[in-house]
């Protein structure tokens, strides 16, 4: 019995310590705040390539999206660098998502990926074209009201 309930200490602090990494765990902006080469969209298992037509000010519109939706925040850069990187956190376990948009001449490239873990469950594509229609619909709406 006293075997059995120290194994189960041992187990839960392994589980606290592995949050707790995930939770704490620095972010380079180094590693994060860059971007491959792609001219099209894309998804894969842990995160999405979105390439749109926004004009040469779109990375300022993304920004005033991404850097108000809640659980995220500026890693790197800004709309004044040509590129930024985000970080969300999930609401209960806080696993980070990177985006790293960039303007490149009036196209809008946005890279979102997980850092931890194999799939994201399509949280990052969910999330990225969430932001789009955002940004595409205030664009809507400020043409309209002209």
């Amino acid at each position: 019995m006293r075997r059995l309930m120290l194994l189960g200490w041992l187990l839960l602090a392994a589980v606290v310590a592995g949050l707790g990494f995930i939770r704490l765990a620095p972010s380079d902006p180094l590693d994060w705040n860059t971007q491959p080469e792609f001219t099209e969209d894309k998804e894969f298992r842990g995160g999405v390539f979105r390439v749109v037509r926004t004009g040469p000010d779109g990375l300022e519109r993304f920004h005033r999206i991404a850097s108000h939706a809640p659980r995220t925040s500026v890693l790197a850069g800004g709309p004044d660098d040509g590129m930024v990187t985000y970080i969300t956190r999930t609401q209960v376990l806080g696993f980070p998502d990177y985006t790293t948009a960039a303007q490149d001449g009036d196209l809008l490239k946005v890279y979102a990926r997980l850092r931890f873990g194999r799939s994201d469950l399509g949280a990052n594509r969910e999330r990225i074209n969430g932001w789009l229609a955002e940004m595409e619909g205030a664009s809507q709406e400020a043409s309209a009201g002209q």
